[in-house]
């Protein structure tokens, strides 16, 4: 197949940088690079000092190119938006609502407080990355993507009407829905474990915190509604792994951070997916053209090979003192890529 994009990642930094990025690397050409460090990446400076970070990290032999966020905060000016479009290696601006996720106290507390980045964002032609959530208290978790929609998301597309908007790992049927109905430049990335996991994930035999995600595993009939998304074959969908590496013990701790470490099988639980669903034929465009098509850049020349052949990831990688998990650690994986996983 035509060699994938990861349109959603986390590389980290330092050690956890170069363990992880050969995982990507083997199997994606590219990938859109999340700014959530400690701490964040605001500017475009910092952004290409990442950019050269993952660029040092990578293991000779290997091609791969870092497509870089810039983190957006109630302060970011415009001019940074511009300064970021004429960087060339810049693609989008990345909105966490402050308190999402990891490394999100300091993102967005009221969107209305972005209005001039936003117009910024809109004329540059820059894509808005959005986690879809609402982060007040008393709403349920299960909630918290729906509300987002009907609260915030929906009204700023309708005030921006040329604004690209990219509804990240988008994980229930009412994300779907809004995408599907939603006007032309709206799009959303589906991640392995919102295709193959429902709720239950997180709670089989006992507490399972390397299930453990943001957005959260939602319930079987969102999981379908994904699934049927991701196989569809509308271009509105397409890959985006959100692989978010944590060690053990922060993982494996009473407050656990949230992430799924799913690079070391980014494409090939993708094919188990879309094979399950008798959907394999659409597999390339979900994971090779939309993405790529919708950010305006040129499809991918070069090729990968996936084997259909039961493999295992190993139960952990080393990484430094610290010990890291991966997503299907120690089960069969149905799909292999091609002189790995034997």
């Amino acid at each position: 197949m035509r060699r994938p994009d990861d349109w959603h990642l986390h590389l980290r930094d330092g050690e956890f940088l170069a363990a992880v990025l050969p995982h990507t690397a083997a199997r994606f050409a590219r990938a859109v690079v999340m700014p959530n460090l400690s701490p964040p990446v605001t500017t475009t400076t910092a952004a290409l000092a990442y950019r050269e970070r993952i660029l040092a990290a990578l293991p000779a032999g290997m091609t791969f190119e870092p497509l870089m966020t810039l983190y957006l905060t109630d302060n970011t000016p415009a001019a940074e938006i511009h300064r970021a479009r004429d960087s060339g290696c810049i693609v989008g601006i990345k909105l966490y609502p402050a308190g999402a996720t990891t490394n999100s106290d300091s993102g967005v507390t009221d969107l209305t407080r972005c209005a001039e980045a936003l117009a910024a964002i809109e004329e540059t032609g820059l894509v808005l990355q959005v986690h879809g959530e609402v982060t007040t208290s008393t709403v349920d978790v299960f909630d918290r993507e729906r509300l987002f929609i009907e609260r915030v998301l929906a009204p700023v597309v309708e005030r921006h009407p040329r604004l690209k908007v990219v509804l990240e790992h988008v994980t229930t049927a009412d994300g779907i829905d809004f995408v599907r109905g939603a006007r032309a430049g709206i799009a959303a990335t589906i991640t392995p474990q919102h295709m193959l996991l429902n709720r239950n994930a997180l709670f089989a035999g006992g507490l399972r915190p390397h299930h453990y995600c943001l957005p959260v595993l939602k319930a079987e009939r969102h999981r379908e509604a994904v699934l049927t998304a991701a196989v569809s074959g509308n271009e509105r969908f397409f890959l985006g792994t959100d692989s978010a590496p944590h060690s053990r013990r922060s993982k494996e701790s009473s407050c656990g951070c949230a992430g799924i470490y799913s690079a070391p099988v980014g494409i090939e639980v993708y094919a188990e997916a879309f094979e399950g669903a008798g959907a394999l034929p659409r597999l390339e465009a979900f994971a090779s053209e939309h993405g790529a098509r919708f950010y305006g850049l040129p499809l991918n020349e070069q090729e990968i090979v996936l084997e259909r052949r039961e493999w295992r990831p190993p139960a952990e990688y080393a990484v430094g003192d610290e010990r890291l998990v991966p997503f299907r650690a120690g089960e069969p994986v149905a799909w292999a890529l091609a002189g790995e996983g034997a």
